[in-house]
């Protein structure tokens, strides 16, 4: 039942064009699975070598940079607070927490808000809303996409690796971790953010 499930999976042309989507639409939806979709990817590939890990990993680190580069868009050509889902409270709050240094730490802000959703939402548009150029902006956001990729698909193949033998198992556990690595990093930040993302 495992193999014909993973087959399924690993062996659909639809695999790749899905990926892609979750993570774009992650770019504005934070209950979008995109995070979980890249671990459990990690996962199947550590235990039974498919999908490949370097076409995932492309896939999702282009999928990221094109989300980020979108919201850029949103936020350089409509503002902050033009449409309702940019004046939720947690994203109102995340704005304001970084409009007044999201220029002179734009490096840290993007590589460090990319794991925390709500943060990674509200550092893109106002990147653009701030007159910050695109093509300083597109290096940093490549550079932490492709770090993204990387460090999900990693704490999927480690689970893989574990659980050699249960790819199902590998998955459910990888994601499980991925989870609870990615709620401390969001608390960590988010009590960082507090004393130091200050005008």
């Amino acid at each position: 039942m495992d193999g014909a499930w993973i087959e399924a999976v690993t062996g659909s042309p639809w695999l790749y064009p899905v990926l892609f989507a979750l993570v774009v639409v992650d770019a504005f939806l934070v209950i979008v699975p995109s995070e979980v979709s890249v671990v459990a990817l990690g996962a199947l590939w550590a235990a039974t070598g498919a999908p490949p890990i370097l076409a995932v990993a492309a896939v999702a680190a282009v999928g990221a940079i094109v989300g980020d580069s979108l919201c850029y868009a949103i936020g350089r050509g409509v503002g902050l607070d033009r449409w309702p889902w940019q004046r939720g409270p947690r994203i109102a709050a995340a704005i304001e927490r970084v409009r007044g240094v999201v220029i002179t730490r734009t490096a840290t802000l993007i590589f460090t808000a990319r794991y925390i959703p709500f943060a990674r939402i509200a550092v893109n548009l106002t990147a653009g809303a701030s007159g910050i150029r695109y093509r300083r902006f597109l290096p940093l956001s490549a550079a932490a996409g492709l770090g993204w990729a990387a460090w999900n698909l990693a704490i999927g193949a480690a689970g893989g690796a574990v659980f050699r033998d249960q790819p199902v198992l590998a998955v459910v556990v990888s994601i499980v971790v991925a989870i609870a690595v990615g709620a401390l990093i969001d608390l960590g930040v988010s009590r960082m953010s507090r004393r130091r993302l200050t005008p």
